[in-house]
């Protein structure tokens, strides 16, 4: 009797922590948003479509491309159907698509976490914020829109929004997914993250020290929707989601069913084809439609390669070889784009894999 007491009181802390969702779905996945609640993230009447320029010279450039694998060469579909985890490849010039291939059972319509890429759509929502007023300034410090954090620890009172958006929290914060009790790993699949937030210790001075940390973001996203009174997917819903007539429905998983705070650095679940619309907006500096839908002057705060911040700036990051810019996800989702070709490319997929974006760039050269 005692024994099954134990076992069901085990029970019931593993299902209320992180951990029990850790050990019964082992590590993420890109079909993660089938485990977590989710705020639904609604499309609009209308839908903007790429032109399509699959059967053109520079799509038959890109068809051509080989890759070098084993000693043996691979067209570029073959390689990405058979030597990569791929399950989406898009790429598209001056409006145009020229070349779209879904693998892995995946197709145009599905779904999928685009994990840390989530962080850079988060940032275009703080852009908006800021246009709107709701966000007053990026020398704001956190606690002015999340009050309780000052309760505690006095250091976030020294914490800013920049500072969050350049990953320059101070906070002890482990990115690495190695074990169930490392930060990530309790904020991805932990159920409160307010309070193992207001938990956290400082190990640096904010503003001094850069560090990759999904806590910024998720901080970042808690303020958005405080200020706007929404869910963060609801607020994406209104100022890009339709604004931009995207093509699919979308979801943004949250931390649990009752606080319903969003995994504003992670969890975002849409397609290759809605990811191009975003690049495009960003690509046009902001602009849709003749409409400015976020400030030039963010774009250019988040497209301009910051080199006293390993090229990583309000959570995008750049090539300082180049003028290249791009977001990035842990297990190979990328929003790749080239200002000066007018070319995006989006790659989605389950792990990371050969990216081969300067073939890409090369063969659409004119």
């Amino acid at each position: 009797m005692i024994k099954k007491v134990l076992l069901f009181l085990m029970f019931l802390t593993l299902q209320s922590c992180h951990i029990g969702r850790m050990i019964r779905y082992y590590k993420a996945d890109i079909d993660d948003h089938k485990i977590f609640p989710y705020t639904e993230v609604n499309k609009g009447e209308e839908v903007f479509y790429f032109k399509d320029s699959t059967n053109s010279k520079l799509s038959e450039k890109i068809k051509n491309i080989k890759v070098l694998e084993n000693e043996r060469e691979h067209f570029i579909d073959d390689f990405l159907d058979k030597e990569t985890e791929a399950t989406a490849f898009l790429v598209i010039k001056d409006d145009a698509i020229l070349f779209e291939k879904y693998y892995e059972g995946y197709k145009r319509d599905s779904i999928s976490n685009i994990f840390s890429v989530s962080k850079s759509v988060t940032s275009l929502l703080v852009g908006i914020a800021l246009d709107e007023g709701l966000i007053n300034n990026v020398n704001d410090p956190i606690t002015k829109y999340i009050p309780e954090l000052s309760e505690a620890n006095k250091t976030f009172n020294k914490l800013t929004i920049e500072h969050l958006l350049n990953m320059r929290s101070g906070l002890k914060f482990n990115e690495t997914y190695s074990s169930p009790f490392d930060e990530v790993s309790k904020l991805y699949y932990g159920k409160n993250q307010m309070k193992q937030i207001s938990s956290m210790e400082f190990i640096h001075e904010p503003g001094t020290y850069h560090d990759y940390q999904s806590v910024c973001t998720t901080l970042l996203g808690i303020a958005i929707e405080r200020v706007s009174k929404k869910q963060l997917g609801k607020y994406l819903e209104e100022k890009l989601w339709k604004p931009l007539q995207m093509e699919n429905n979308a979801t943004w998983s949250l931390d649990d069913k009752i606080r319903k705070n969003t995994k504003a650095f992670c969890c975002l679940n849409t397609t290759a084809i809605d990811l191009a619309k975003l690049a495009r907006l960003v690509l046009n500096k902001g602009r849709f439609n003749g409409k400015q839908i976020i400030s030039e002057k963010w774009i250019n705060k988040l497209t301009t390669p910051n080199k006293m911040n390993d090229c990583y700036q309000y959570q995008w990051y750049s090539n300082e070889c180049s003028d290249d810019y791009y977001a990035l996800g842990i297990l190979g989702q990328i929003i790749y784009i080239v200002p000066s070709q007018d070319l995006i490319i989006i790659r989605l997929g389950k792990s990371s894999g050969k990216m081969f974006l300067s073939k890409v760039k090369e063969a659409v050269s004119i």
